[in-house]
């Protein structure tokens, strides 16, 4: 092996896929006015991190019959755990496509953390349909 330090260093050479686990699988779609969880990730728990996870979520659903509006949120853990991010009550009308997304840093994260994406719409009178759902976790 060569002693030879290059005087450009870049990442051509480096994986990430460790430190940026995403899952694109749809966990269940809202019944009534229920906050659900709509997507899933876990943070591989030997990795170290130096300052915080970055989290992002991306989600795509139809309104269901009633609606009035929606929450989508970013916990640890589950529906019960710390909210890391929060969009608050967003108009938006029954029947209609929606497409948000919403991005957190959680400074403090625990090894193996688990976070969830999830989603409450206002008024449901019947089951929103998640046709698309994203979470990504950015450990830094």
């Amino acid at each position: 092996m060569s002693q030879f330090i290059p005087e450009r260093l870049d990442a051509r050479g480096i994986s990430l896929a460790s430190r940026i686990p995403v899952s694109n699988t749809v966990a269940a779609s809202p019944a009534l006015a229920a906050e659900t969880t709509i997507c899933t990730i876990t943070v591989p728990s030997n990795l170290q991190v130096f300052q915080s996870v970055i989290i992002e979520g991306q989600a795509a659903w139809t309104q269901g019959t009633s609606a009035t509006a929606y929450t989508l949120k970013i916990r640890q853990t589950d529906t019960s755990g710390t909210t890391i991010y929060s969009s608050g009550l967003i108009a938006a009308a029954a029947g209609v496509l929606v497409n948000a997304g919403v991005m957190g840093i959680d400074a403090s994260p625990a090894a193996g953390q688990v976070y969830v994406l999830t989603l409450t719409v206002a008024a449901g009178a019947a089951t929103s349909t998640v046709s698309a759902a994203t979470l990504a976790a950015t450990v830094v």
